[in-house]
């Protein structure tokens, strides 16, 4: 009877961490790929998180860029740019942040950043203002598990495109 309960207790045990093994989360990025929209010079980081466990409902993403530079430039309404010094350089950090639903222990999924703001430069009467081309640099994707990936290919350019603002 002893060994009969020994066993019992033993196979309770193998059952319990078996159980708490398969539950185990091991959150990482399957892959965290980038493209520049030519229409609006926006930078798309596309990923897939898993690993993230069966009790997981959500998970918060976020995606960082280290620099991000855009060329904003006036034209005339010929369509030509004056000779003039009608053109402005923005360089900044852009950072963007979503929750994205959790099915099966992962996620896949796209958050969209960008492209840096002109700020207070305006073009004069007469002319309008075009985003000439940005570059992204830096760009990594994390989970709020602190994993962390960099999107590939990295930098992700765009040029010369040529956008109205």
């Amino acid at each position: 009877m002893r060994r009969f309960a020994i066993a019992v207790l033993l196979a309770l045990l193998m059952l319990v961490l078996a159980v708490s093994a398969a539950f185990a989360d091991s959150p990482h990025f399957l892959f965290a790929t980038n493209s520049v929209s030519t229409s609006t010079g926006a930078l798309t980081v596309s990923f897939k998180d898993a690993g993230l466990g069966t009790g997981t409902t959500s998970i918060q993403i976020t995606v960082t860029v280290d620099t991000a530079t855009a060329v904003y430039q006036c034209f005339n309404n010929g369509g030509n740019h004056p000779k003039a010094g009608n053109k402005e350089t923005v360089s900044m950090s852009l950072s963007t942040t979503g929750t994205f639903p959790v099915s099966h222990g992962q996620t896949t999924a796209n958050l969209t950043v960008g492209p840096p703001s002109q700020g207070s430069f305006a073009c004069p009467s007469g002319q309008s203002l075009f985003l000439q081309s940005v570059t992204y640099s830096g760009i990594t994707v994390s989970d709020a598990t602190g994993n962390t990936l960099g999107a590939t290919p990295d930098p992700a350019a765009s040029g010369p495109i040529h956008i109205p603002v």
